[in-house]
């Protein structure tokens, strides 16, 4: 059983989401300087900005749920151990940006929705998905030694 009480998720989760929209609109800026200014030919309009967007939205999300939803969770933490959990939050997102692609085809494949009603319904359940390895793994709470915790004499 989690340690901290559904309230409290609740609102890390809404935080979590809210917090999402720097994301992407940092992809979707990034995704028009790189397609529109900086770079020409079908590869790097449609393939290669979208992963420098990609990667820069994910840096400015993992800032924005760092401090703003988790900001508890890292307080004290060390440049060497706060690299060490955005790598891990790195990870996490591009796995489930593939697992959300998957998802987004089959919604369209079965349901035959437009594609951005596909696009939500699968950002929906990957954005849940990247709350709990958040929650639970990337910015799990971190417990006191025992030597730590101060002794009644």
């Amino acid at each position: 059983m989690s340690s901290e009480p559904f309230k409290e998720t609740s609102i890390r989760f809404v935080k979590q989401s809210i917090s999402n929209l720097a994301g992407i609109i940092t992809d979707t800026v990034v995704l028009w300087i790189c397609s529109h200014l900086l770079f020409n030919g079908y590869a790097a309009e449609n393939i290669l900005s979208p992963l420098i967007s990609f990667e820069c939205a994910n840096f400015v999300n993992f800032l924005v749920v760092s401090r703003f939803v988790f900001k508890d969770r890292i307080k004290g933490l060390g440049f060497k151990p706060l690299m060490k959990r955005f790598l891990a939050y790195n990870a996490s997102y591009t796995a489930t940006f593939f697992l959300k692609m998957i998802l987004l085809l089959q919604v369209q494949f079965i349901t035959k929705l437009d594609v951005v009603w596909c696009n939500l319904i699968a950002l929906a359940i990957t954005g849940f998905i990247n709350f709990i390895l958040n929650d639970k793994i990337i910015f799990k709470t971190r417990h006191k030694k025992v030597q730590d915790v101060p002794q009644d004499k």
